[in-house]
């Protein structure tokens, strides 16, 4: 590795040495992370896979910690925030603690929606508030801290009464609610746009995950019938709206560009894209399904 260039780390410094934080589940089901530790080795980084809840890690000893596949996180929230917090104060954390706070809770599509990009219509039901459904069309419900589609259902208007009891449900978990229509035409394929370094890299199609009624079911494949992509215009433009977001509704401490970034997109009844999701804390990132992705990612973490 001698002689290998290096990017810019905190303060300056080169990045030499980055960790990439996952779980235990992570480290099982994340087939990327140890190609990512390889291709930054092999561009003179010294990068390790680290569990973020490892007792007695020094966070601080890296130039950079990359949240990568801390797929568990949603039921330990509270401490992860802590730990984002943490780490965010003794070295550069990508993405850095104020986004991973404010991309936790799905809370941030009402954010989006008001500043004008557009997203899937969704109504957020507290714990303790009125349970009120829409009485026509199929609608999905989901907590609004929840990764890979876990502790979701779709509901037809024949099942109002389900419905409701999964509201209430996570209500009295202490969750809040998601409630939105189904999207019909997520037939046609949920668009997932993957930008690097702030540049768009590349873009995957997948196939609908709630292909059932009235059932939740957390061993659904999260990504079925996954496809590379071409997003057209209009995909492209609502993507870079919604990542635009970011700076007035975290601040500058969100980082200009962020590292990682994936917008999942579905059609709305006219075609036109809306955004289903932001991904901006561990998104699987598809680098292996699109050709130079592992290289683009390499690159941008040596640019830090």
């Amino acid at each position: 590795m001698a002689g290998a260039r290096a990017g810019s780390g905190p303060h300056g410094r080169p990045v030499r040495r980055v960790a990439l934080a996952t779980d235990g589940f992570g480290r099982e089901q994340d087939a990327e992370l140890p190609l990512l530790v390889a291709a930054l080795r092999e561009r003179g980084i010294d990068a390790a896979a680290v569990g973020w809840d490892e007792a007695g890690y020094d966070w601080s000893a890296q130039d950079a910690v990359i949240i990568r596949s801390t797929w568990e996180y949603t039921g330990r929230l509270a401490e992860f925030l802590a730990w984002a917090d943490r780490v965010g104060a003794v070295t550069a954390l990508h993405s850095p603690a104020r986004v991973v706070r404010w991309n936790s809770d799905k809370t941030y599509l009402a954010e989006l929606a008001a500043r004008g990009v557009p997203t899937v219509p969704t109504r957020f039901i507290a714990p303790g508030e009125d349970v009120r459904l829409p009485e026509r069309g199929e609608i999905v419900v989901k907590p609004s801290v929840s990764a890979g589609a876990r502790n979701s259902a779709r509901y037809t208007e024949e099942q109002r009464d389900a419905a409701e009891a999964h509201v209430r449900l996570l209500q009295g978990s202490g969750e809040t609610a998601m409630v939105q229509p189904y999207m019909e035409r997520i037939v046609d394929g949920e668009r997932a746009l993957v930008f690097l370094g702030g540049e768009f890299s590349h873009a995957m199609r997948k196939g609908p995950v709630l292909t059932d009624t009235g059932r939740v079911d957390n061993e659904r494949v999260p990504h079925p019938d996954l496809v590379v992509h071409v997003p057209d215009e209009a995909e492209r433009a609502v993507a870079e709206a919604a990542l635009a977001v970011l700076g007035t509704a975290v601040g500058p401490a969100a980082g200009n560009p962020l590292l990682y970034a994936r917008v999942d997109l579905a059609l709305a009844g006219d075609g036109s894209p809306v955004v289903m999701e932001l991904e901006l804390i561990e998104p699987n990132l598809f680098l292996t399904t699109a050709e130079g992705a592992v290289q683009r990612f390499v690159e941008a973490v040596a640019r830090l």
